[in-house]
């Protein structure tokens, strides 16, 4: 019996018609003179204009298209070898897609069958300038509303976002430099402008504003009213406006014609659509880095900002869920927090109640600097947590002690300031300390710190290893990647600790130690360290969290070690080498790694 290619066409055809308020369907052509230019010459024959079954455009996002290949029978689906464009339903809508991502974000549907019981469908995600297509969805044909929603929620399209960001950010970094704004007060700036937009009539009306000096108390005033209706407590409001109040008398903000309106403008088209895409992304902390990175002003406090993807992995592995409560006494700008917020509500899987239970109770923090702790609240209240527990003080406080535990939290997460060269500079252990005190019996805390805390055999840290031992119990420690801090130009080695609280240390358990180096990330000269290639999040986060889990011991890579506070806490002390990996490039890296330190160090 012959194939009949017009019932897999009337399969589509139903299904999308009853989404036209949304889309705009085409078959074989399209009037969108760019679509037209493009299918020019995408013939699957190798000549002349291709012609799609289905081009679907959607009315109000025109960057995102579908294309749609059909065919009648299912064992010409697609080939092993993806090229025969003519008769296979796959490697025709991949060949289109090739095309059309020169200028448009492609989803590619192949369809092949004849009825909805006897049918294949695959779909492909190929971002514009990319040269490959990912699949994504599954083998069932969706929604109008779940492809546009699955597209913009991609790791595909926030990777594409991301690079965005980290080129706005580094030319709203060189812009606010050049109308000499300072380093400590730009994060505050950007916090301020993002909190009035979504207010709505400031959003709609400040480019009404010539007089900059008009704007700029406006913009303040639209702040302070949203801090308000946010319950955030006149206490916290009156530090918080009062870091926002430079905006009003700043030169260039508050007296050069259009600076402040055409910075409100940039921050409204390149940062407020990523934050509601991307809800639980700590843009105002990925901001702060940039700004960190051409700043010496911050260095001498110790602030070494988390890098994104260690904060998720951190709240990973503290098993963080929807009924955690989780605190940092080392806020900063609220990095581990909003990380923390993102995988709760995952977990609350669009349960409301737990939601607002989860932005309103289960989310603590303390921040001793005032201009960083307006930074934490600002972040807080973007991701509309407006009645935040962030406090603003030490965490050494008796009084913030005992408000901290009335929220009994069971999760902690920080990174300490990092001491200095002074004597009596506070310690990174004395804030995992405080922090595991905080805490319920049993809770976990996460901690990253610099490495050569978990080497001490004497001295100060080495009392601090035993006091932690004799309360609490050590469950792992991970060599953390040499560059890890690249981005905040601070050149610390780290490791990354995990403690059960207020169960001291049995004497014959063994300790995980992880050797951590490699995450997948590179460096780039204007973006510093990316996952360019997403081997992290595709690949390396799992395989971490996985072997630590499973108390895996793998050659080069983890083991597992009974340890007292006389040891050294790494991985490195203890695994065997996996010679089998060893190289050459191996070899040669290592000695101009070597010779690289002789001479840094003058030691030549």
């Amino acid at each position: 019996m012959s194939k009949n290619e017009r019932k897999t066409e009337a399969i589509i055809r139903k299904h999308f018609e009853v989404f036209l308020d949304e889309i705009i369907l085409e078959e074989q052509s399209s009037d969108n003179p760019k679509i037209k230019k493009l299918l020019t010459t995408a013939s699957k024959s190798g000549l002349g204009y291709g012609f799609p079954e289905f081009i679907i455009q959607y009315k109000n996002n025109p960057d995102f298209i579908i294309v749609i290949e059909c065919k009648a029978d299912i064992t010409k689906h697609e080939s092993y070898t993806k090229d025969k464009y003519k008769d296979f339903s796959v490697d025709g809508v991949l060949l289109y897609s090739s095309y059309l991502s020169k200028e448009f974000d492609v989803l590619s549907i192949a369809i092949s069958g004849e009825t909805n019981l006897n049918k294949k469908i695959s779909h492909f995600l190929q971002l514009k300038g990319d040269k490959k297509a990912v699949e994504i969805f599954g083998n069932k044909l969706l929604s109008a509303d779940d492809y546009l929603n699955g597209y913009i929620k991609s790791p595909e399209k926030f990777r594409q976002d991301y690079e965005k960001l980290l080129t706005f950010s580094k030319d709203l970094n060189d812009k606010l430099h050049g109308h000499k704004i300072v380093e400590s007060d730009r994060g505050l700036l950007i916090s301020c402008i993002l909190i009035a937009l979504e207010n709505k009539a400031f959003s709609k009306s400040y480019k009404d504003y010539s007089d900059p000096k008009q704007l700029a108390e406006y913009l303040v005033t639209t702040v302070k009213n949203e801090f308000q209706n946010g319950n955030i407590g006149e206490t916290k409001l009156a530090v918080l406006i009062s870091r926002f109040e430079f905006i009003k008398t700043d030169y260039s903000l508050s007296k050069k014609e259009n600076v402040l309106r055409d910075i409100i403008s940039d921050i409204n088209e390149n940062i407020k659509d990523f934050i509601k895409t991307h809800e639980y992304f700590d843009v105002l902390g990925q901001l702060y880095i940039e700004f960190l990175r051409y700043a010496n002003s911050d260095k001498g406090l110790g602030i070494v900002l988390t890098p994104p993807h260690i904060t998720e992995f951190m709240s990973e592995l503290a098993e963080v869920n929807k009924n955690s409560t989780v605190y940092d006494n080392c806020t900063g700008t609220g990095g581990f927090l909003v990380s923390a917020m993102n995988l709760m509500i995952k977990d609350a899987k669009g349960d409301q109640d737990k939601i607002k239970s989860i932005k309103k109770n289960q989310l603590i923090g303390v921040e001793y600097q005032a201009h960083i702790f307006a930074l934490a609240c600002s972040n807080m209240f973007i991701h509309q947590d407006g009645k935040s527990n962030i406090l603003n003080g030490s965490c050494f406080d008796d009084d913030i002690i005992s408000e901290v535990k009335n929220y009994k939290p069971t999760v902690g997460l920080l990174n300490p300031p990092y001491k200095s060269d002074k004597k009596n500079d506070v310690d990174e252990y004395e804030f995992i300390l405080n922090n595991l005190d905080c805490l319920e019996q049993g809770g976990k805390c996460v901690a990253i710190i610099p490495m050569q805390s978990a080497l001490a055999q004497t001295g100060k840290v080495y009392e601090y290893k035993k006091k932690a031992l004799e309360q609490h119990t050590l469950e792992a420690v991970f060599s953390m990647p040499d560059e890890l801090f690249f981005n905040s130009k601070v050149g610390v080695v780290s490791c990354i600790m995990v403690f059960t609280a207020k169960r001291p240390h049995p004497k014959n358990k063994k300790v995980y130690f992880g050797y951590y180096k490699n995450d997948g990330f590179v460096k780039r000269k204007t973006k510093g360290r990316v996952d360019l290639y997403q081997k992290f999040e595709k690949e390396i986060k799992e395989d971490w969290i996985t072997s630590y889990i499973n108390k895996e011991e793998k050659a080069g890579f983890s083991v597992t070690k009974i340890v007292s506070a006389d040891d050294e806490w790494c991985a490195e002390a203890y695994m065997e080498t996996d010679y089998s990996n060893l190289s050459k490039k191996d070899f040669e890296k290592n000695i101009r790694d070597y010779v690289a330190f002789l001479a840094s160090n003058n030691l030549n």
